[in-house]
């Protein structure tokens, strides 16, 4: 609860909150063919992704370190064994979730052995496919309401050891779906079939998408996106306490300038002092 608490701390600035003001573009797009020769190993493109992969679009940016910050405290806790199964979710939506998501899986699958599997369970508004460059495709919604084979709705990344399952059509009964017993089913195949990778899962905001609550009983833990500044401390409060703090692996604040700053100011030294 201290380290909640005390991350909280950081944030508690803003009253109300303006959704308006979070409202973000549609991803831009990377031409693969111009960033060849800068792409990670393993990394075989063949569709246009967007910029918001950080982590290979500016692998040196202090978004892209702090990625990896994130995945070397979820890999190597101290308290407790490596979760496998991950949901990443936020109070409202606009707070880059699917951001956070997609960036925390690909450090993962960048590292020397971790297998990784990404999941997009918002069937309302499904955006991890588009960071990837798929346009609509099969996904969940097909497994939950037509028989659709897990084998068959696993898509390729592009990234050595990345693999993604897309949200599918968007759902009007999203919240039954998500709650329904072939959710279950659905989560019991994927950690046994995918028992070697790690599941990360893009899930709907949790504060007002009431099958959030049903997926967090599934899995290992959770990350917490908040949009710094933005978001009410009462309502991440309140959305942590429904979620269980107990699942709660950390809170990611987004958007966070101090951090790019202390970033930037490190390096700076750094090269001037060579």
């Amino acid at each position: 609860m201290g380290k909640i608490a005390d991350a909280l701390e950081r944030h508690d600035k803003e009253n109300t909150v303006k959704l308006e003001d979070l409202k973000q573009e549609l991803p831009k797009r990377l031409v693969v063919e111009e960033r060849e020769a800068t792409t990670p190993k393993g990394a075989v493109f063949k569709r246009e992704v967007s910029d918001k992969l950080v982590t290979l679009s500016d692998p040196d940016s202090a978004d892209a370190e702090s990625f990896k910050v994130l995945r070397g405290q979820i890999l190597f806790p101290r308290d407790r064994q490596a979760p496998k199964s991950i949901l990443v979710t936020s109070t409202y939506p606009e707070e880059g979730k699917t951001y956070v998501a997609a960036n925390f899986a690909l450090s993962l699958a960048l590292s020397i052995d971790e297998y990784v599997v990404a999941i997009d369970t918002d069937l309302r508004r499904p955006r991890l496919h588009l960071l990837f460059g798929y346009k609509n495709t099969r996904g969940l919604h097909d497994y939950l309401v037509g028989g659709a084979r897990l084998e068959d709705l696993i898509l390729e990344s592009g990234i050595d050891k990345l693999s993604l399952l897309p949200a599918g059509k968007i759902a009007r009964n999203a919240t039954e779906l998500l709650s329904s017993h072939m959710m279950k089913t659905f989560l019991g195949e994927v950690k046994e079939k995918l028992k070697d990778r790690f599941v990360i899962i893009d899930s709907p905001p949790c504060h007002i998408m009431a099958e959030t609550k049903s997926l967090a009983q599934q899995v290992d833990g959770i990350i917490f996106v908040v949009m710094a500044n933005k978001t009410p401390r009462k309502d991440i409060e309140k959305a942590i306490d429904n979620l269980g703090r107990d699942k709660i692996l950390g809170v990611v604040f987004n958007g966070y300038e101090q951090v790019r700053k202390n970033y930037y100011r490190y390096y700076d030294r750094y090269y001037k002092s060579k």
